[in-house]
């Protein structure tokens, strides 16, 4: 009888160790699993290179997979890599997309990106209400948007920016200005650019060698001056750019380079050198994005400025800033690890890998619940955030061809070879032969 026992009971033990192996083996196995598995993030961020390598160290400790940050510069060169990816049908598992809202909505006609709008929706819509809805925009497609694509989130922002006047205090000091009251109307902007002329201080600098920057400046007069609905009827093409109001868009400009305002050589800065410039302190102000504080913290710790509002044309209508998401991440529609990269995704943008991003890179949250966590400085890019406008979430888009011509007229009215109303019979021309189209 004892021996039956003894039996039994080595069975079981035999039964229990054996169910204890498998179940190692199959834990094992899933690791193993996991641990092949490799997303590849594709992208053009210099500043934030080493804080993506550090979070996905932390990543793979948490959820064992793997994610590689593959860093690809300058940004034109990065979007042409994006490009030909495309067409080869190599893009990778994550990916940014640089350009305008036509170029995301051409990839996503394509089905090269996942739409993301039923994991945004999850829980109660958690993961979409954690993220500032004007980041959201960068991605979204609404319904009857002017694409053609089917409605939804395609992106995931990762940081927010705005674009604001920066001015240096200590050279107020030295000017005889009042560091506390920058200028807040452009009537006293160009008194002050005067003063800062008369003391041997160059006044404004910004990187209009770009187009961008330049179309941002103008654009946010235009709201100014005209109001939104206005601009949105000029690139409907029912106003013309000959209209009085844009006349007045265009003569700012003017006015900025008679009143001696402009930097030597503003039109062949790109915005690196105009940053360079300010950070080197030759200039009072500047005009540059909420990235700058890390760019400017880097180049010379010690400067002393503050954030301003571009000044006001006129009382009646609000003025805008241009702002969305700083950068937005795709999912590869075609990955094999497509869910594996929205887990990803949802995790970079939860409130600690938030916090940390703002601590090592200085950029805004994506994640609203961490404007609490952002410094003195960089919260001065935050008080405006109910101001913040940007070509993405516009009813209309401006042809390319017309934003170019746009651009360098106003070049050419810097540098005083063209008069406002010149330039702005060019754009309309330039204009009415895309309304033929």
């Amino acid at each position: 009888m004892r021996s039956k026992v003894v039996g039994v009971f080595c069975i079981a033990i035999l039964g229990v160790i054996l169910f204890s192996f498998l179940g190692f083996y199959g834990c094992a196995q899933e690791r193993e699993s996991h641990s092949k598995v490799t997303i590849t993030v594709w992208h053009w961020m210099t500043d934030r290179q080493a804080a993506f390598e550090e979070l996905a160290a932390r990543y793979e400790k948490a959820a064992g997979i793997r994610v590689k940050f593959e860093l690809f510069t300058p940004s034109d060169a990065y979007s042409q890599k994006i490009i030909a990816s495309a067409q080869g049908k190599t893009l990778p598992d994550i990916f940014g997309i640089l350009g305008k809202k036509r170029d995301a909505a051409s990839f996503i006609k394509a089905g090269y990106a996942l739409d993301l709008t039923k994991y945004m929706d999850e829980n109660m819509g958690a993961w979409r209400n954690q993220l500032f809805d004007k980041a959201l925009n960068m991605g979204r497609f609404t319904e009857g948007n002017l694409f053609g694509v089917v409605p939804g989130i395609y992106a995931v922002p990762i940081d927010l920016m705005n674009v604001q006047m920066i001015y240096n205090r200590k050279i107020f000091k030295e000017a005889g200005l009042d560091p506390n009251y920058p200028p807040v109307t452009f009537t006293g902007f160009i008194e002050q650019l005067k003063k800062l002329k008369e003391k041997n201080f160059s006044g404004f600098v910004s990187g209009f060698a770009e187009a961008w920057l330049i179309d941002s400046f103008a654009f946010s007069y235009a709201f100014n001056i005209m109001g939104e609905d206005k601009v949105m009827k000029t690139l409907k093409g029912e106003v013309p750019y000959t209209d009085p109001d844009w006349i007045k868009v265009f003569t700012l400009f003017q006015d900025l380079r008679e009143a001696g305002g402009f930097a030597s050589g503003v039109v062949s800065m790109d915005n690196k050198y105009a940053e360079q410039s300010f950070a080197n302190e030759k200039s009072a102000f500047v005009y540059n994005g909420s990235w700058c504080i890390n760019v400017y913290k880097g180049m010379n710790p010690e400067l002393d400025y503050a954030v301003m509002m571009p000044p006001k044309v006129v009382e009646k209508n609000p003025m805008v800033i241009w702002g969305s998401a700083g950068a937005a991440f795709y999912v590869n529609a075609a990955s094999p690890n497509a869910q594996e990269a929205v887990r990803f995704l949802k995790w970079l943008t939860d409130d600690t890998q938030q916090v940390y991003l703002i601590e090592t890179t200085l950029n805004l949250p994506a994640n609203k619940n961490c404007l609490n966590k952002i410094p003195k400085i960089l919260s001065q890019f935050t008080d405006d955030l109910d101001k913040i406008t940007h070509p993405n979430i516009w009813s209309y888009e401006e042809s390319p061809k017309v934003t170019e011509v746009f651009a360098r007229g106003i070049q050419s009215i810097i540098i005083g070879e063209k008069s406002p109303e010149t330039v702005a019979a060019e754009v309309q021309v330039a204009k009415q032969k895309e309304l033929k189209k």
